[in-house]
């Protein structure tokens, strides 16, 4: 479903991305996984055209995408969650809802089935949720665009295990449902619980690619690219 290849991402004068190639199917949840200032979170906006890559090719559903402005590619079925959330704290829960709300698809109804939580708090100012409560509200948010393929930059960073946990059962849901998800995580416990692959990055370049369970059976390439 999404196909990257020999992408080359420059902030300025600077060479962030090299030659970075990775894919997702449609069903699969793929991991991007790397230590602060791997080239994660950029490879994700590159994907959604906010950092404009230079050179190489990004093809989603057989269509090349990486010279379409952002709202384009979002039309084309791509959901995508920044790694702050953006949501709107001034709105309410479902008003948030209602401002990325694209017709067909998911409702409101079907999100809080999703997200039993956000239902209870529908009314409630986003800013009076706690932070487990925003990132789900911010997928949630997400996915009333009908997407089939979602980009989530480091979804569990600062969440307590019961939500993370909670999260993990979402993504599997929405797996089975169809959807695609690319993730850029460090959290290896997550990781480990939703991934089907994994890709590793490390100073903008793709060291390792394959399924979890042989990057879990690989410990030389964990300690060197994801050792803290």
């Amino acid at each position: 479903m999404l196909s990257v290849r020999d992408l080359n991402t420059y902030y300025g004068r600077a060479h962030i991305l090299a030659d970075v190639a990775l894919e997702v199917a449609e069903g699969e949840v793929v991991v991007l996984l790397g230590r602060n200032g791997a080239g994660k979170s950029t490879t994700l906006k590159s994907i959604m055209g906010w950092a404009r890559p230079r050179s190489g090719e990004i093809v989603f559903d057989g269509r090349r995408i990486d010279r379409l402005p952002t709202y384009r590619i979002a039309r084309a079925g791509i959901g995508y969650v920044p790694e702050d959330r953006r949501i709107f704290t001034d709105l309410s829960v479902i008003e948030n809802l209602d401002v990325g709300r694209q017709r067909g698809g998911w409702s409101p109804e079907r999100v809080f089935a999703l997200f039993p939580n956000l239902a209870q708090a529908r009314d409630r100012p986003a800013a009076r949720i706690s932070g487990g409560e925003q990132q789900m509200l911010a997928i949630a948010r997400c996915l009333m665009g009908n997407p089939s393929c979602i980009l989530l930059d480091e979804p569990s960073e600062g969440l307590a295990p019961l939500v993370v946990d909670q999260l993990a059962a979402v993504l599997r849901d929405l797996k089975s449902g169809g959807v695609a998800v690319l993730l850029s995580e460090q959290n290896w416990r997550f990781a480990s619980a939703v991934a089907d692959r994994a890709y590793v990055i490390e100073k903008g370049r793709i060291r390792f690619g394959g399924t979890m369970s042989e990057l879990a059976a690989d410990e030389t390439v964990r300690a060197r690219y994801l050792a803290v």
